[in-house]
Parts: C-alpha cells; structure tokens; sequence
C-alpha cells in the first residue's frame, strides 16, 4: 500500500513539475514576442500607441515573475547541487513579489484606460477621456516605484531555504522560508491587491454596461454586406474583460492555496508546487491572449 502511494506521489509531483516548467517555457517566450512587438514602434522611429505602452509593462513584469520563480523549481528539478542561498532567496523572491504586484498594476492601468475610450463623449468626460492616453506611461513607471517601496520588508523577512525535517520531502530545502511575523506586511500588500483588483472590476463592469447599451441602441440597424466584423474597441474592450477575468479566477485561486499553507502546521510539497502553478497560470495565459486576439496576428494562429 506504501509502495503505491508512494509511486502516485511521485508521478503526480512530476506532472506538476512537467507542467510548471512549461508554463515557465511557453509563458517567458509568449511574453518576449508581446515585449518585443509592443516595443517595436519605439525602435522604428514611430510614436508608441497608449495601450502598446501598457502591453510593454505587462509583457516585462509577466517575463520577471515567471524568471525569478522558476529559478528555484528548475535548480530542484535538473541541478544536483547546494539550493540558493539566503542571498539568492531574498533577491530571487523580492523580484517575484515586485513583477506580480507590477503585473496586477499595470493590468489594472490597461482595463482602466479601455474604459476611459469607451466612455460618451460628453462634456464632463472629455477632459478625462483627453488626458488618459497622457498617462499611461507614467502611471505604470508609478506601479514599479510602488511595488519597489512596498515590497521593502521581503528581503529582511526571507531568510533562505526551507528547513522541512523530513526526508520524503527533502526537495522542500530548494525553496525559500519566512521568518517572524508578516501580518502586518501582508494585510498592508492585501489591501493593495484588493484595491486594483477593485478598480479592475469596476472598469469591467463599466465596459460590459457600455457595450449592452451600444448593442441596444445599434440592433435594428440594418448593416452592409461585409461591414459586419467587430468594431476594433469592441474587439479590444472583450481582450480586456477575458484578461481580467481570467486574473482575478486565477487570483483568488492561489489565495487560497497560500492561506491554507499558512494556516497549516506541516510541509507539503505539492501545496507550494499547485500554488506556484496557479500563480504562474496569468503571466503565461495573458501573453498568449493578448497575441492571439492582436488583428495583426495571422489568421491561421487565431
């Protein structure tokens, strides 16, 4: 009975490494194709549309996150060799916290730019709708300051690999511990990840209710053959709405998973090893998302 728990363990400990290490692969490709393409019209000599500003962001703090966590897993995985130092530790997971909090921002900053163009043009809004594509550089240069001052405590609190005291998870010693207390640290970057993620909700909800209401007022109007294809903010506004949704599923998802190793006493591997596999699923998809859903893309991609 042993022997055989002991063989699921293992093939299902290598299935999540199997696919952590290709979410890690397909997802930091996914994100340097969108970085580079997003980052093209700067290098051509063009202006940089707003929103390829915002993807540029998003493209480079997907690739950081997904870099910096999968350093640990690969060692685990392929190197037979010391895991990281307490140094390592605290670099390598401070960088991880900053690229997904910068993520969170900066996809906050695109849904909340979409629904600024989607708002009437009337005269209290023209101002608004003016002054956002101004902005949108700035404010995600903003979400990187922030996530670097906030994210201040982590190195102080990390202190270096995980000490399990059990030999059937000895692969725990690879990754990196938490010493002292960090609720207060943590009910601080929860209350932050609240706040964008209410903003995301909020814009989502005003793009829904525009485009309900630009349906209703256009569905009796007869329109020309081939003339039918979705308007390009339509088009853009449903890219954003699948991106926030799929965030916030994922989000919570792995909120949960982090609150049950908290509140639990003993190491579990496969814990850490779902939780990052949930927490990597946004930077990995929303490249991919992004790229498929680009009319540029070729038509026999999406």
């Amino acid at each position: 009975m042993s022997f055989h728990k002991d063989a699921l363990r293992t093939i299902s400990q290598a299935a999540l490494k199997t696919t952590y290490l290709t979410q890690i692969g397909v997802g930091s490709l996914a994100n340097a194709i969108l970085f580079s393409r997003s980052i093209s019209p700067v290098l051509l000599g063009h202006k940089q549309r707003p929103a390829h500003t915002i993807l540029t962001h998003v493209a480079l703090s997907n690739l950081l996150f997904l870099l910096s966590s999968g350093v640990p897993y690969t060692m685990a995985a392929f190197v037979l060799r010391k895991p990281l130092s307490s140094l390592g530790c605290k670099f390598v997971y401070y960088i991880q916290r900053v690229a997904r909090s910068t993520n969170l921002c900066s996809t906050c900053v695109l849904s909340t730019y979409q629904a600024f163009t989607l708002i009437p043009r009337r005269a209290e809004w023209v101002m608004l709708r003016g002054r956002a594509p101004r902005v949108t550089g700035p404010s995600c240069c903003t979400c990187w300051m922030l996530s670097l001052l906030i994210y201040i405590p982590v190195p102080l609190k990390i202190t270096g690999p995980w000490d399990t005291h059990n030999s059937t998870d000895s692969q725990g010693n690879w990754f990196c511990s938490v010493s002292g207390n960090v609720i207060g640290f943590g009910c601080l970057w929860s209350v932050s990840d609240v706040m964008f993620i209410g903003l995301m909700v909020w814009s989502s909800d005003s793009m829904v209710f525009l485009l309900l209401r630009h349906h209703q007022r256009v569905r009796y109007i007869r329109t020309p053959t081939g003339h039918h294809r979705c308007p390009p903010e339509t088009r853009a506004t449903r890219t954003i709405l699948m991106l926030v949704v799929t965030f916030v599923t994922f989000y919570l998802l792995d909120c949960i998973f982090v609150f049950h190793i908290s509140a639990s006493s003993d190491f579990h591997l496969w814990l850490f090893q779902v939780s990052n596999v949930l927490g990597s699923c946004f930077p990995t998809i929303s490249p991919l998302l992004l790229l498929l859903r680009d009319p540029r893309t070729p038509r026999f991609c999406s």
